[in-house]
């Protein structure tokens, strides 16, 4: 009796030892077939939209196939329990029947969560935001670090992490989908001519696409759309470059840069807000004299 019980407990564990094994091996494999998947996937898009850059068709399929991945996982490893439990002599029909009443009383209880699920599908179906996107959701910005089935994760400038179910989302604004843009704003005096001011930032400009650097992240000529308005103290001329996704920050500081550079040897003059101090009636001027010593 006792032997057959230990010979029982020994077979059962090595079942479960096999079960666990044959889990890891799938996974594995889940994980080998779908970076095949994704490596196919982005040599067809390549070859059907030659006009999209790398960073695109990888954020795009990176996002998707995430997705996909935790899903498979997620089945092997049920999978796997439900083996486990009938390995060691658990009745796992009893439990499906349970699963599938729960099942439904959780559904009621949970339209929340499956609006989420629902409107994260439609969030990658139509290819709203994808994993590596700066965006602004619902009023707020920053990086876009998960996509997952219930929940976007944003992180913004000074590292707050930000959650989102997908069900409650109103608004996305993808800030580098495709292409992005840096638009700038140039205030000058009154004084200057505005003609020489746009033909030093078209110089600069030229610059700043030479540069090995920064050359490469350009898109298109700047776009120099005239004067703006009309300041407290300044004439405003208004301007964009197009860059490559995640790039307009960087080049647009390199711009500012070397604008300010080629305005000051141009002595083209950028204004400042000046204060004047003014005492009342009541104060008696400053008498300011100066004495040189001989």
């Amino acid at each position: 009796m006792t032997e057959d019980f230990l010979l029982t407990i020994a077979s059962s564990a090595m079942q479960l030892v096999l079960v666990f094994i044959l889990a890891v091996v799938l996974l594995r494999v889940v994980k080998f077939v779908i970076d095949r998947w994704k490596e196919r996937l982005t040599a067809k898009r390549s070859a059907a939209h030659p006009d999209e850059t790398d960073m695109e068709k990888e954020k795009r399929l990176e996002t998707i196939t995430n997705l996909v991945k935790k899903g498979l996982n997620i089945l092997v490893i049920c999978v796997a329990i439900l083996v486990g439990l009938q390995t060691v002599g658990v009745s796992i029909g009893p439990l499906l029947a349970s699963a599938g009443v729960l099942g439904l009383a959780v559904g009621f209880g949970a339209q929340n969560m499956v609006q989420d699920v629902i409107s994260g599908f439609f969030l990658l179906f139509e290819d709203q935001v994808r994993e590596g996107d700066v965006a602004v959701i619902n009023g707020q910005g920053g990086l876009v670090e998960q996509i997952n089935f219930r929940t976007i994760v944003l992180r913004d400038m000074s590292g707050t992490v930000h959650y989102f179910r997908n069900g409650s989302i109103n608004t996305v604004a993808n800030m580098t989908k495709g292409w992005s843009a840096m638009v700038f704003e140039i205030g000058v005096a009154y004084k200057e001519d505005l003609n020489k001011v746009m033909d030093v930032m078209k110089q600069s400009f030229d610059k700043l696409r030479s540069n090995d650097e920064f050359g490469q992240k350009i898109l298109e000529d700047i776009e120099i759309f005239g004067l703006d308005s009309f300041g407290d103290s300044a004439l405003v001329i208004k301007a964009r470059i197009k860059t490559t996704p995640l790039e307009q920050w960087a080049v647009g500081r390199e711009y500012r840069k070397i604008i300010k550079e080629d305005f000051d040897r141009e002595n083209i003059e950028i204004p400042f807000p000046h204060q004047s101090i003014y005492f009342g009636e009541a104060s008696a001027p400053f008498n300011v004299s100066i004495n040189k010593e001989a």
